[in-house]
């Protein structure tokens, strides 16, 4: 099982970085660096977030860390991390499908 970044997840993470910066730059990394690492377990359980409620797809899950929702799509062989942001948000779709282009 391999784990690829879309596009659009890796700006939100440099987003969440750059947010975060502006507090305490070591934390910020720290916090980013948390969220990949939590992805990368994904490689021998891709199954083991839940299932966007939005979307309602097995296929599209996400996993939890603190305030941020990490959604990825399940392949076959692979693991699509395809957005990051803060879990007050509502998942916006068009976000997804445009990152599985």
């Amino acid at each position: 099982m391999k784990i690829f970044w879309t596009k659009e997840a890796i700006l939100r993470l440099q987003d969440i970085e750059e947010y975060i910066s502006r507090d305490n730059p070591v934390v910020a990394i720290e916090f980013v660096d948390k969220l990949i690492s939590l992805a990368g377990t994904l490689i021998d359980n891709p199954e083991k977030g839940r299932i966007v409620p939005e979307l309602s797809m097995e296929s599209i899950r996400e996993l939890l860390y603190k305030n941020y929702r990490i959604v990825y799509l399940v392949k076959k062989s692979s693991v699509d991390i395809l957005t990051v942001f803060e879990g007050h948000q509502l998942l916006k779709k068009e976000e997804i499908f445009k990152s599985k282009n």
